[in-house]
């Protein structure tokens, strides 16, 4: 399966490239959820159109709340092999 491709730069300027693997909306919020071979980022999608930024979730709570929502989808509705 062909995922969109994302390439997030840190603090210090490194680039990396991720998978899309969801885009998740909670509480008017926009969240995506990000893969490589070794970590998964989930991280909140600020601004519009151009000019959208991904930022970190401070709230420990909010993460749990979307790692478990999108638990229950893909149990619902597994991605084909």
């Amino acid at each position: 399966m062909m995922r969109d491709v994302m390439v997030v730069r840190d603090a210090q300027g490194h680039e990396r490239e991720f998978g899309v693997e969801a885009l998740l909306e909670m509480n008017d919020q926009n969240y995506v959820l990000l893969v490589d071979g070794e970590d998964t980022l989930l991280m909140l999608v600020e601004g519009e159109g151009e000019h959208q930024e991904l930022v970190g979730i401070p709230e420990g709570y909010v993460l749990d709340s979307l790692l478990d929502a999108y638990e229950i989808a893909v149990e619902a509705a597994p991605a084909e092999s």
